[in-house]
């Protein structure tokens, strides 16, 4: 998504409330507006559907949850904050388990590469999804054994709509969603096609945004530990020599325990 930069007081929103705006917000059209609604319907949706919260309130959670100046109202951090490249579950989760805290009831699980991205070679797809998983059980009794049969974790590259009910959205945004253990899609992991997949820091690392979903494959939410491999929105780092930071490690530890010597 993007939002045009220039200064703007107040916009009324065809649902009949005013979205709050900052002195340097930069929205310039309906279309701008919604597309911020439309965020934060998807990543910040109300818990208790029941309690209504005003949109200046789930502004501040928005704020909250990425450490910004919490004002309430839209403003230059807070737009750029909603473009960057980012995964497609909700912030909502507090620490980093998901509510209820799901998890699987056994330790050797498997996973299957159901198709591959084109803009890789299909070893390098397969070195990037096992060392995401390695990850994972470098700090926990979990072991991964890679099937060409049905599998607990599958895992699929797909443009917009891929059967899910909720589609990409195209280069950029939303880059991959996972889904907490369970049944049926519960554990697997997809990706957007429409990005560019890379071994690199060249386009998106697909080590880098692999090892973060199957943590919600395992269990995990989001993060709000900029550092932390959780947290929603895409950074590179160097995936040579990756260590999992310790905000993770507690997450994934709290859910299957610390690996046995």
């Amino acid at each position: 998504m993007r939002f045009m930069l220039f200064l703007c007081t107040a916009v009324l929103l065809s649902s009949s409330f005013a979205i709050p705006l900052g002195h340097q917000s930069g929205l310039s059209s309906l279309k701008d507006l919604k597309s911020i609604e439309a965020y934060l319907n998807k990543f910040f949706p109300a818990v208790d559907k029941l309690i209504k919260h005003t949109l200046e309130e789930r502004i501040k959670e928005m704020q909250k949850f990425f450490h910004l100046t919490v004002t309430g109202k839209i403003d230059a951090e807070t737009v750029t904050v909603m473009e960057q490249p980012r995964c497609g579950v909700p912030d909502v989760s507090s620490y980093t388990t998901f509510p209820g805290r799901p998890q699987w009831n056994k330790n050797v699980l498997t996973y299957r590469i159901k198709n591959y991205t084109p803009d890789m070679p299909r070893d390098s797809v397969n070195t990037a999804i096992a060392k995401a998983f390695k990850v994972w059980s470098d700090v926990t009794p979990l072991q991964f054994r890679k099937t060409t049969r049905p599998a607990d974790i599958e895992i699929l590259f797909a443009y917009g709509a891929h059967g899910d009910y909720d589609a990409f959205d195209g280069r950029g945004g939303v880059l991959a969603h996972a889904f907490a253990p369970g049944q049926g899609m519960g554990g697997d992991a997809h990706f957007d096609e429409d990005e560019a997949w890379s071994e690199t820091n060249r386009e998106t690392n697909l080590f880098l945004v692999a090892a973060h979903e199957i943590g919600h494959s395992l269990g995990l939410g989001h993060s709000r530990v900029p550092s932390a491999l959780m947290y929603p929105t895409y950074s590179y780092v160097n995936p040579n020599n990756y260590r999992l930071p310790a905000d993770d490690t507690k997450g994934i530890q709290s859910l299957y325990g610390k690996k046995r010597l």
